[in-house]
């Protein structure tokens, strides 16, 4: 075969396997919504959630118009689409008013813009738009829906609505899970030195945030093998953490003063001591080797003040899951791995992505997936707050889909790994999520690192 050949039949591959995976994730989106009441689809109007109705029509809407329109140059399917849907325009508290679609429509819709995406990808569509093709906008549309079905699965816990039914999911870890690990807990040292931060040329796709990698020289730090557990979370708030306002930055006393919080959001206890935690809509006994979750980067800072420890910064986080040491165990290879155990794609055995556990698991599982320095779980269970502001990185140039970005630079912290409702083809190392550091309804943890001696 000729190169041109081999070319053409590696693009084939690429959109059969994407053609795929937008179905896949398509089938997901629909059971993420099924059971709930038309109530619950449009819920309360609250500042951290959308409107589920308006959420699922939005990711429909955007894949019209990135894949069908803007790469395409069809005609929109819904002429009062961008006025409904387009979440640049659409302000987010009058979602809640807009005349949306009804649900049957809204799925129909959705159905229809995806069977013409598929049609169009078949064609094996040659055209590029300012320098992007019909992959990078396939990716994209791919992507954006599985973050947003990660998105409608915290919605449910905000809302007290019940767990999804996923049907990839229930117990499909059970034999990974047995792979455990009781005196895991403690801190690896990592060599400082030389290192790469962001993604590199060789990934099929990647997002503006994390391109234009660039050197950066980090000094020897030293990290927690594991993210945080609830049982370590519980002895802070029980050394009445959450109202000592010297363990806390001036904005994050302000932030719980506002809310009168004195525990995590979901926990309670009881007369006897009893921690217990609301898990989508029911109430269960708090499990102290699972790691704390739904806590804002406020709480983790506050955490670490009392436990005289810090959040690791992005480009720590980064060599710690993707470093390798050098043969004289002081210094960093200049190879940097996609996946904290390697280069191959995760398994079951690695991470728990997927809903694969429909939940977190106890942070001292899985350990196949630990890095080569010896940290676990840094892709999956839960997403980990790191100590930066959500900056773009030098030379940064926005993407086609600008507004995914540039506007939340600056007042933003970023989140690596992942969380179990993470899926697998968006999560890497060099992956950047980003919230306020007020956000606590997301599948958000931490690690901590040691304080310079």
């Amino acid at each position: 075969m000729t190169q041109t050949s081999i070319a053409n039949e590696d693009a084939r591959t690429a959109t059969t396997q994407l053609i795929e995976a937008l179905r896949q994730t398509r089938a997901c989106t629909f059971e993420l919504i099924q059971d709930l009441s038309e109530e619950q689809l449009l819920g309360p109007r609250l500042q951290i959630v959308n409107p589920l109705r308006w959420e699922v029509g939005h990711v429909a809407w955007f894949q019209e118009f990135w894949v069908l329109r803007h790469l395409g140059g069809l005609a929109p399917i819904l002429k009062q689409g961008d006025e409904l849907y387009d979440s640049a325009r659409v302000t987010h508290d009058t979602r809640w008013d807009l005349s949306l679609l009804e649900r049957d429509e809204t799925l129909a819709y959705m159905e229809r813009v995806l069977e013409r995406v598929v049609e169009q990808a078949e064609k094996a569509n040659h055209k590029h738009v300012e320098g992007y093709d019909q992959e990078y906008f396939l990716n994209l549309v791919l992507l954006h829906e599985q973050m947003h079905d990660e998105a409608i699965t915290y919605t449910r816990q905000t809302l007290s609505y019940p767990p999804p039914r996923i049907t990839i999911a229930g117990g499909q870890q059970a034999a990974a899970l047995a792979q455990r690990d009781n005196t895991f807990p403690g801190d690896t040292e990592i060599p400082g030195g030389k290192f790469t931060l962001g993604s590199t040329a060789g990934r099929r796709f990647i997002f503006d945030n994390e391109q234009q990698a660039r050197e950066v020289e980090v000094a020897t730090f030293s990290i927690s093998k594991t993210a945080v557990s609830n049982g370590e979370f519980k002895n802070f708030v029980e050394d009445e953490g959450y109202t000592r306002s010297e363990l806390w930055t001036p904005e994050g006393w302000e932030w719980r003063a506002s809310v009168g919080t004195e525990n995590p959001v979901y926990w309670r206890c009881e007369e006897n001591g009893r921690w217990w935690r609301r898990n989508f809509d029911e109430w269960v006994e708090l499990d102290e080797l699972l790691p704390v979750i739904h806590v804002n980067w406020y709480e983790a800072t506050a955490y670490c003040r009392w436990a005289g420890r810090r959040l690791p910064t992005e480009a720590e986080w980064e060599i710690a899951a993707s470093g390798e040491p050098a043969t004289n165990g002081r210094t960093l290879k200049q190879h940097k791995r996609q996946f904290p155990w390697g280069d191959d794609s995760p398994t079951l055995a690695h991470a728990n992505l997927n809903w694969g556990a429909l939940g977190c698991v106890p942070v001292d599982a899985l350990p196949a997936g630990d890095s080569a320095f010896g940290c676990r779980q840094m892709i999956g269970n839960v997403w980990e707050w790191t100590a930066n502001d959500f900056e773009p990185y030098a030379g940064f140039v926005a993407g086609p889909y600008k507004e995914y970005s540039e506007p939340w630079f600056g007042n933003h912290k970023v989140l690596r790994g992942g969380c179990w409702a993470t899926r697998s083809q968006l999560i890497h190392n060099s992956y950047r999520n980003f919230y306020t550091p007020d956000r606590r309804d997301v599948w958000a943890g931490f690690r901590t690192c040691a304080l310079p001696s």
